[in-house]
């Protein structure tokens, strides 16, 4: 099995750390020294030296594997990535390697083979290098990348990884001093307080009335406007009817076999929530038995396809016109958008996807695989973006009305007992007997610190960013004030500020005078990255891209 490397290996780390952030530098010069020569100056020039068609391709071939070792897809393949931002990066990448050229930075042969290794493991699976040919034949190959290409893109990524650690040496200049205040300001509990204001305690108060609730929407319209929808017909060849045909085809015994010897190879860790063996290979089974149960489903799919496509003239009713021919069942999904898909099934990102390409031109899909199905969709009903009218939705605008009008009351509440708990506690009385008096219960939370990840008593009343920026901005003894949020709010009491667990410090420092100057390099050579591509890539045609066809200032 071919995984990504998740941002796990030791090697990798300061590409991982430096060149994903290359995609928010560009560009922090002023618009008027931005420019470039265009396409009609070929590819440009990086320390005024031209950057020939063979390199840059050579760049791209490598990019297009960095991007696919870190997101599991080439970025032709991402909706999220176009051609510029191919392009700027592939130029980034050459522009590191030239300088690494000029610092004199090479690879030796070792180094080279090691770190290659190292990458085939990171995507394998129970510590397991993945073949060489294995990688190039299933992920390199498909996309017309080869084995020079794999080579060249692990020596420029470890001859770019000696360039940011040269680069961010400077700032790797932390002392252990440093690096212990650090860790005193980021571990230190707090040991606070709460009372907590929730809107769900304040409904009843509210005043629903027709004419308020008419109100609301009037002023809220742009809420409840509907996104574009489609709705589709579509065939559904459920795997289950496949799966006799599909063992009978790969036999029980070969199947068996099959799971066998994948169990051995990889064990437990192949079936993540299999408690025993025989689960394990029972979901392996099942998992070949779906495979070639979703490979018959396709092709009869394809076969009712060629008969679709291959009737005119072309219009969207001819899917079910055809179905009911052969017998088969059509069924026409709710109008759905695009982020949320149909209801009736859980459809995958592609079949959304299609369903949103549809058009009267071109109205149906070629076969779509699925979890439980491969499905055939043709085009019913496209919905265009609108405001949904009040009558058909008071229900929904009236409990909106109600929780608003909760939240803005529970608000109030929340600030009026900051208030008044401040009059009370500088008369004397504690923060508890301050809330008891008003009505409120005080929890006792659990000590928390900067790198804490939860709170338990918040739930979901507070954010632990918003925790934390009220507890460590109010001293000691004092109330903060009257935090809002989305809910209601809540006011904290500072009882103390509990010391450093030293023993604990003591086991972390290593790790964390480690992180510490990690992230002091990265930010060293993101520095230098910002200003460099500012200033060196200014003649490439990309750059004028991004800069709106501007010439650079003379």
């Amino acid at each position: 099995m071919i995984g990504t490397i998740r941002k796990h290996s030791a090697w990798l780390w300061w590409l991982v750390a430096g060149l994903t952030i290359i995609s928010f530098i560009w560009w922090g010069a002023s618009p008027a020294t931005r420019g470039g020569g265009g396409r009609g100056a070929g590819y440009g020039s990086i320390y005024g030296k031209p950057v020939t068609a063979e390199a840059f391709t050579a760049a791209q071939r490598e990019f297009y594997i960095y991007y696919w070792l870190h997101y599991g897809e080439f970025p032709d393949k991402s909706p999220n990535f176009n051609r510029t931002d191919a392009e700027r990066e592939t130029y980034v990448r050459l522009m590191l390697a030239e300088k690494a050229k000029a610092l004199g930075i090479h690879v030796s042969e070792e180094a080279l083979v090691a770190g290659a290794n190292e990458l085939l493991r990171s995507i394998g699976r129970n510590g397991q290098a993945v073949p060489m040919s294995q990688f190039i034949e299933r992920v390199l190959q498909p996309e017309g990348l080869d084995a020079p290409d794999f080579q060249r893109f692990v020596r420029d990524d470890l001859t770019i990884q000696q360039l940011v650690q040269t680069l961010g040496l400077s700032g790797a200049l932390v002392p252990p001093q440093e690096a212990a205040q650090l860790y005193d300001r980021d571990h230190q509990e707090v040991s606070a307080q709460a009372v907590f204001f929730a809107a769900s305690n304040y409904l009843a108060q509210v005043a629903v009335t027709p004419a308020a609730v008419a109100q609301f929407y009037t002023n809220n319209m742009a809420v409840y406007r509907e996104p574009d929808r489609v709705a589709v017909n579509y065939i559904a060849y459920d795997l289950t009817n496949y799966f006799a045909a599909a063992e009978l085809k790969v036999g029980k015994t070969n199947i068996n076999s099959q799971a066998d010897a994948y169990y051995a190879q990889h064990g437990l860790e192949s079936v993540p929530d299999a408690k025993t063996p025989e689960e394990a290979k029972a979901k392996i089974r099942e998992l070949i038995l779906r495979q070639g149960a979703t490979a018959a489903a396709a092709d009869a799919a394809k076969q009712f396809c060629t008969e679709l496509f291959a009737m005119d003239p072309v219009k969207p009713e001819n899917l079910v016109t055809l179905a009911k021919q052969k017998g088969l069942a059509v069924r026409t999904t709710a109008p759905f958008a695009a982020n949320y898909g149909p209801e009736e099934f859980p459809a995958s990102a592609e079949f959304t996807k299609t369903a949103f390409k549809l058009n009267a031109d071109s109205p149906f899909s070629k076969p779509i695989a699925g979890s439980e199905a491969v499905y055939v969709i043709g085009l019913a009903q496209q919905l265009p973006s609108a405001i949904q009218p009040l009558d058909q939705i008071r229900a929904r605008v009236t409990l909106d009305f109600q929780n608003r009008e909760a939240a803005e009351k529970a608000q109030s509440a929340g600030t009026n007992f900051y208030y008044t708990a401040a009059v009370q506690m500088a008369a004397g009385k504690t923060f508890a007997q301050a809330a008891v008096a008003a009505g409120q219960a005080p929890q006792v939370l659990t000590p928390f610190s900067l790198s804490s990840q939860e709170v338990p008593e918040a739930g979901d009343r507070a954010e632990l960013n918003q925790l934390k920026q009220a507890a460590f901005t109010t001293p000691v003894g004092r109330l903060s004030k009257f935090f809002p949020t989305a809910d209601g709010g809540f006011v904290l009491f500072i009882q103390a500020m509990l010391p450093v667990d030293e023993a604990k410090k003591t086991a972390d420092m290593p790790q964390f005078l480690s992180q510490v100057r990690r992230g002091r390099e990265n930010e060293a050579f993101n520095l230098w990255l910002q200003t460099e591509a500012n200033h060196e890539l200014v003649n490439t045609p990309v750059y004028n891209e991004m800069a709106g066809g501007k010439a650079p200032a003379k």
